[in-house]
Parts: C-alpha cells; structure tokens; sequence
C-alpha cells in the first residue's frame, strides 16, 4: 500500500511490499482518522493473510541476567539492581523439556533468548545443540543472543536455526539515548550477518520509552528500508521494571500503540506482525485492536524472558472470544 503526495491510497498495490518508504508517507498514515488507518491495514493483511490466525510463539530465556549493556529498558542488565540476578546457560534436557511442553501447548515457534552481549564461540556448542533438539521436535526455532559475527550466523543456520531475533529498538535519533554500549550500526550489521546465513530476520522495536510519535515513525521507516522486510516483526510495549532507568516512564495511550500496529502492517504487508511484551497489562479490548490492526503473532505462556505474560488459559479464552485460531 502507498499514499499519493495528496494522501489519496494505492489501492492496487495494497498487498506488495515497498522498500523506498519516506518519513512524510509514514506519518502521513499515523495522522489518519483511526477507522481509515484499520481499514488500509486490514486491506493489507487480508492480502497475505488469513485475519482469523494467529502464530503462537513461546520465548525461553535459557541463560538469565548479567548482561553488561546498558539499555534503559532491560531488567536483565548487570548495571541495575532488578533482583534478576545472573545465571547459567541451562541444560539442554531442561530446554528440550520446555520445548515439548510449548508444543504441546499450542506454539509453533520456540525462541530461545541469551543475555549476552554477543556469545562466545563455545557457547555456541550448547546453543547450536539446543537448536537442533528444537527442530527434532518439528518446532520452528528462533534464538536472540545478541550481537553475531557472520561465522556465527552461519554456524547457527548449519544447526537448523530458522529466525533470529535482533531488534533495531526505536529511530536512529532516540536510540543513543536508550542504550550507549552498542550502536544502531552494530545491530544493522548483525541484520546483515543474519540474513547472509540465510536465516529469516526478526526484528522489531519497542514503543513508550519516552520516544516521540516521530521516533516511531523513524523507527517504522528503518525497519521498512531494509532490503528485505523482516520475516517477523515484534511491536513490543515498554514493561516498566523497577530498577531500570524507565521504572518510572509514563504509559503510551493504548489508541497510539495500536497505530503503531496498523502503520508496521501496512509499510511491512508480508512480514508476521507480533503482539509482544506488554500484553499482561493490556485490556482484552486493545488487544483485539491490535489484531485488527493486523498483528497476526504472540507470546504464549506465562513470562517473556523476565517480565510476565498472560497465562495460557487467558490467552486460549481471548482467542476463543475473538475467532481466532492458531496459525499451522
């Protein structure tokens, strides 16, 4: 989908994706009146994708806390006193064990996510086993570890890694902000270590830091400006920690985050849109916004990482209420 100069809608081209999006056209579709901006981002996920499915994703943290970043948001950097104290790569039966309870819960997807800076090489020995078991269970794996050299990537996609999650965050201009011990280059090149290796990219951002409705834009076009669109794009909301620098931030209006939804979906038609952290203190009604906006993938299960998540059962009876059904 893309807007004129006068703001008037390709209608045509609703469902093909774009790489050349500007800032004026992006913030051109977050100014739409509300029901204009659902009804060109229902227009293109029906154009990819069936409304009433919904991937479901389990995320594991298999090594906890001690990270030496700085970034304002995350409980698990060793810089703030959270309470997450920091532990050990777990074993893999324990990984493989919670593997098969994610599949026979629902999930589709098991992502396994590190608090490390980049791994080190030898941790990619138990990393790489874990991958492999996941895929054995016929799961779909996905792993965030941090930064990756491009033998690391490939290392990682020889043991049957299919996503990897490395978020861009926000914009370029809010990010230096945010976080100061790894630049928006570095994530780029880790981007492109990824997807040399073949792996499909998952990468989004996080909204209610304190950033503007620009940054958002910003961060919607550098996302949209890759030379392939992440495969999945994770639109997390700020979950306010004690102990981090944004403990105290105050909440994003639920109607803007929704936007934020509906405008990723449009400037990105093909790429699975996920409804991440967050959701525990979303009401059942901004939730069904967003998938009407177009999110089409969560989180099951009761923690991401650190942070808490609906439980399972509240999930089930949402999807029920709405008509939605697990994606295959």
């Amino acid at each position: 989908m893309s807007l004129a100069a006068d703001g008037s809608l390709h209608s045509p081209t609703s469902g093909q994706s774009r790489h050349d999006w500007t800032r004026d056209e992006v913030r051109a579709l977050f100014d739409l009146p509300f029901p204009e901006l659902m009804f060109r981002a229902q227009c293109a996920h029906r154009q990819n994708f069936d409304p009433a499915e919904v991937q479901i994703s389990t995320l594991l943290s298999i090594k906890t806390g001690g990270c030496p970043e700085d970034c304002a948001y995350c409980p698990q950097s060793a810089r703030y006193a959270t309470g997450v104290g920091a532990g050990k790569l777990m074993a893999l039966d324990a990984v493989l064990a919670e593997a098969r309870a994610a599949k026979a819960a629902g999930a589709s997807r098991f992502c396994m996510g590190a608090a490390w800076r980049e791994p080190k090489d030898r941790d990619l020995d138990s990393v790489c086993a874990m991958v492999e078991g996941v895929k054995a269970l016929g799961l779909e794996t996905c792993a965030t570890l941090g930064m990756l050299t491009a033998p690391q990537a490939r290392r990682l996609k020889a043991s049957g890694l299919e996503y990897y999650n490395h978020n861009l965050d926000t914009s370029p201009e809010f990010y230096g902000g945010i976080i100061t011990t790894r630049t928006y280059r570095d994530r780029l090149t880790t981007l492109d270590h990824v997807r040399e290796a073949g792996i499909h990219v998952c990468c989004g951002g996080i909204v209610g830091m304190g950033e503007t409705r620009e940054d958002r834009v910003g961060m919607i076009v550098s996302l949209a400006s890759l030379p392939v669109h992440p495969e999945s794009v994770p639109i997390n909301m700020l979950v306010r920690v004690a102990g981090t620098p944004l403990a105290e931030e105050a909440a994003l209006d639920p109607i803007e985050f929704v936007r934020t939804i509906a405008v990723a979906r449009i400037a990105m038609p093909r790429s699975v849109v996920r409804l991440s952290a967050g959701r525990e203190d979303m009401s059942e009604e901004t939730q069904a916004l967003c998938f009407l906006a177009g999110a089409n993938s969560i989180f099951y299960g009761p923690k991401l990482l650190t942070t808490p998540n609906p439980g399972r059962d509240r999930d089930r009876e949402l999807m029920d209420k709405l008509g939605l059904s697990p994606m295959e």
